[in-house]
């Protein structure tokens, strides 16, 4: 009787010990998704990045640059040509009836043809708008590129927190596993050991031997020719059991192995993404960069949906060729004007000395003469051919602009597109991975009373990472979606 009673107490002990391991097994899954759903609630910093991006990117302080130094152009061009100051001095005096001429100064100023430089100004300045337009794009790309770097080190990040969690949840069922092989073949055996010895103890057979305990049914005899082959064969607990237990440990250990293996592969890829980061803000690459790990589903209003081609033609590069085109009509206007002479007005300074020689009363006295200068523009060729060439060029930006337009018109609905499918996939693979995880709690429950294997619970824990990876991949190319959308449609509306 104390042998049956510890027989029991004993097999409480172990269903109390798995029982507790599938409850630890239970409450960790559940914190985990907890912490998983917790976690976009939070409020991310990409913003604070986005100052940094502006800031400091090389490719917008680039375009910075070049508009300020677009800008110094319009007071070239809108100043007249320097004046030019001739001065002469004579070695040996000039005789003249007046006096001796001893130096000579010239000074002369030329004017272009009246609206030569406005238009030289207007050129310049709408050329200095479409650096600026430049720099809005630039602007717009800097904020894109940061965005998309940033899923790409959200997807990373989620995709190591993923799989760490299914390595603590295969380390969980691997306990539970060598639990579960431990205590149900001891209680086996053990088990039969007692019945045997205490039906024995009743007087009704002789107890057997512990290789046959198991067959004995209750305590009664085993005749002597059975006793061989009851003896070799095999325990179904012992052998078949251990053997079947020991081959899910090891299943586990392999699948833990990989997915150990995947996560050193990630972190050394969220290395690379990070350089890839700090690279767009001009920080070290190897800046830490926090709030990646939060990535809110982001829904587009129906009011993009319909976006008005009037909308999409206020893209930056567009109106950059539009500045563009209106400044090659100055310049048009401005080589029209350049076919008219250039007027010079200028002034010379004879310095005369008195001669001994000479009896005029001008004797000795400086010889001041305004002079007028213009150029001949004869030879038209020249003014023809720039006027050809500026018709060239404008036909050329207006093609570009065609162009420019249908790409942005096909990338908007291109975006849209791919909104579309990342926003059905991330609900298909929402349920079902929720399918997959009430599935996998089903099968942890019952697995400590099953005598099934790890299969099912292997193939469903699978599903559950596959269909977590997919969703934060759905989510990912959700949020890139919608930037790119935001980018065409210029919004935020890039300001300085």
């Amino acid at each position: 009787m104390k042998t049956t009673s510890s027989y029991f107490a004993t097999h409480c002990l172990a269903l109390m010990r798995t029982k507790y391991i599938v409850v630890s097994l239970l409450i960790s899954f559940y914190v985990n998704i907890s912490q998983s759903n917790a976690i976009y609630s939070q409020s991310d910093s990409l913003v604070y990045y986005f100052d940094l991006a502006i800031k400091n990117n090389p490719s917008v302080l680039q375009k910075l640059n070049e508009y300020h130094a677009a800008l110094q152009k319009v007071p070239q061009v809108g100043a007249l040509p320097d004046p030019q100051l001739e001065m002469g001095i004579f070695l040996t005096p000039m005789e003249l009836m007046s006096g001796n001429q001893v130096a000579e100064f010239k000074l002369m100023q030329m004017f272009p043809w009246f609206g030569v430089l406005k238009h030289a100004k207007d050129e310049m300045a709408l050329m200095a708008n479409a650096k600026y337009e430049l720099l809005k794009d630039s602007k717009l790309q800097a904020l894109y590129d940061l965005k998309l770097v940033w899923f790409d080190l959200y997807k990373v990040r989620q995709s190591i927190r993923i799989s760490e969690k299914s390595v603590g949840l295969l380390k969980t069922i691997e306990q539970l596993t060598l639990l579960k092989f431990k205590y149900g073949s001891s209680n086996s055996v053990g088990g039969s050991r007692s019945l045997a010895q205490s039906s024995g103890g009743m007087g009704t057979a002789p107890a057997p031997a512990p290789t046959t305990a198991m067959n004995a049914m209750g305590g009664g005899s085993v005749s002597s020719s059975n006793k061989s082959s009851v003896a070799s064969s095999p325990s179904p607990m012992g052998g078949a059991s251990s053997s079947t237990g020991l081959s899910d440990v090891y299943q586990i250990q392999i699948e833990a192995g990989n997915l150990e293996n995947t996560i050193s592969t990630l972190k050394n890829e969220e290395q690379i993404v990070l350089a890839r980061f700090n690279s767009l803000i001009n920080r070290p690459l190897k800046s830490a960069v926090g709030g990646a790990e939060i990535l809110p589903t982001t829904i587009l209003d129906s009011a993009y949906l319909t976006i008005s081609e009037a909308v999409i033609d206020k893209s930056p590069m567009l109106r950059m060729l539009q500045y563009e085109q209106q400044s090659l009509n100055a310049r048009k206007k401005m080589i029209d004007k350049m076919g008219y002479p250039m007027v010079g007005l200028g002034l010379k300074y004879n310095v005369i000395n008195k001669s001994d020689m000479s009896s005029s009363p001008m004797n000795g006295s400086d010889m001041i003469m305004p002079m007028l200068t213009m150029t001949l523009p004869i030879y038209r060729k020249k003014y023809n051919a720039m006027q050809s060439e500026i018709n060239y060029s404008k036909t050329a930006s207006e093609q570009n602009y065609q162009a420019m337009a249908n790409n942005i018109h096909t990338s908007y609905y291109e975006a849209l597109q791919l909104y579309s499918d990342a926003h059905r996939r991330m609900i298909l693979y929402e349920n079902q991975r929720q399918l997959a995880e009430k599935s996998l709690e089903i099968l942890i429950k019952t697995f400590s009373s099953s005598n099934s294997g790890l299969t099912d619970i292997s193939r469903t824990r699978q599903q559950l990472f596959d269909y977590e990876l997919k969703q934060v991949e759905a989510l990912t190319d959700c949020n890139k979606a919608v930037a790119w959308i935001h980018k065409i449609i210029q919004f935020p509306n890039p300001s300085f």
